[in-house]
């Protein structure tokens, strides 16, 4: 390329992560940074030598020079900002989940119709190296034939920011949702949801959720593959995890039940006590351009102490991969993964999961936008 795509990073924090490996990527840079914060504003601008800093969204949309935003606003943010950046003409990279109502998420998709721009939701559980390496076994056949997913999320949210107090489990379901869908491409067809157990008087009047516990069963579209999927956010002991179980004809692979212990491949037809083994997942910065490569490391985090990683395992080195994905979608003109019918239809799962929960497991089909490719 004659010159770099620029972006524009919105809401600082953990999004300060992506700054460097912009910085780094031989087609990209961070023209511009926009905290409503302007002390912090300042803070980070001046750690990463970035002159144009905005305390307003809309002179962030109006500067010629910005060719998109990555959005990593609170979670209310992300659907109005993904708007107002595409009537902009903006490109649009925003962090999970893409929305908080169906309607949100039909809007994007329209608007990215219309607009001919790209969308892409950040979800970093299908960049993480845990995801590419099963799906490295998938695509070589390894697996075999797929028969079941399954991928749970229990989190702790008390001492994360208040808004999470309003928010219900599975409107945040990306994290689960994804990678069954994304191992084969699929689309969710329908779901049925259970709520389970329910949260203390003070969480379930500022969220309008009772249920502790929400799991749900997914039909993927066009398969006889069904995912099961399971989340809760307040009331429930358990350390966190963010796994993603896969059974195949010839392997199955199966997430560790404690953080940062090896996770464990069955293979069929062995001697039953050889058929399990732990395994190490490797790195995939191979994928990568060599000046991004380091950012899959730990060692590359900038704030080890955020939430988000100390509850979040480093997000499986998915940052660059997240980075080059959206600016390779740019240069080379096509389609980002997942674009925003993918993004929606991820989703919106958890959002018609959660009506379904209320309907006492009623089956839910997904809205016809986000079942078109």
């Amino acid at each position: 390329m004659s010159k770099p795509v620029r972006a524009a990073m919105i809401g600082l924090g953990f999004g300060s992560e992506f700054i460097p490996i912009y910085q780094a990527h031989p087609n990209a840079e961070v023209t511009a940074l926009c905290r409503r914060n302007e002390a912090e504003l300042n803070k980070a601008g001046d750690q990463f030598g970035i002159e144009k800093r905005y305390t307003d969204y809309d002179a962030v949309l109006a500067d010629p020079e910005i060719d998109f935003v990555h959005i990593n606003s609170p979670i209310p943010d992300h659907a109005w900002m993904s708007l107002k950046a595409l009537d902009a003409g903006k490109h649009v990279m925003c962090t999970v989940p893409m929305a908080t109502t169906i309607d949100e998420c039909r809007q994007i998709v329209e608007k990215v119709e219309q607009t001919g721009l790209k969308y892409m939701m950040a979800e970093t559980v299908v960049y993480s190296r845990e995801f590419l390496y099963i799906k490295e076994l998938y695509d070589k056949g390894e697996l075999g034939e797929i028969q079941h997913l399954a991928a749970s999320h229990p989190q702790d949210m008390d001492g994360w920011p208040s808004y999470w107090e309003k928010m219900i489990p599975m409107h945040y379901a990306t994290h689960v949702v994804s990678p069954c869908l994304g191992l084969t491409n699929g689309l969710a067809e329908y779901v049925s949801c259970f709520g389970s157990g329910k949260v203390r008087d003070s969480i379930a009047e500022k969220s309008g959720n009772k249920f502790a516990v929400e799991s749900c069963h997914i039909k993927l579209q066009d398969s006889d593959v069904v995912a099961h999927i399971w989340r809760f956010l307040y009331d429930v002991a358990r350390q966190y995890r963010e796994s993603f179980d896969v059974y195949g004809t010839k392997k199955s692979f199966e997430w560790t039940l404690i953080e940062n212990e090896p996770h464990v491949i069955h293979t069929a037809k062995k001697p039953e006590p050889e058929i399990p083994e732990k395994v190490e997942i490797p790195d995939f910065a191979h994928l990568l351009p060599s000046e991004i490569q380091k950012f899959t490391l730990p060692s590359e985090i900038h704030d080890a102490d955020h939430l988000s990683f100390i509850q979040g395992g480093g997000h499986g080195g998915s940052h660059p991969h997240l980075v080059h994905e959206m600016v390779s979608s740019i240069v080379e003109d096509r389609s980002p993964w997942p674009n925003a019918v993918t993004s929606a239809n991820w989703t919106c799962v958890g959002l018609c999961a959660h009506e379904s929960a209320l309907k006492g497991g009623e089956r839910v089909t997904l809205p016809e936008f986000t079942l078109k490719r």
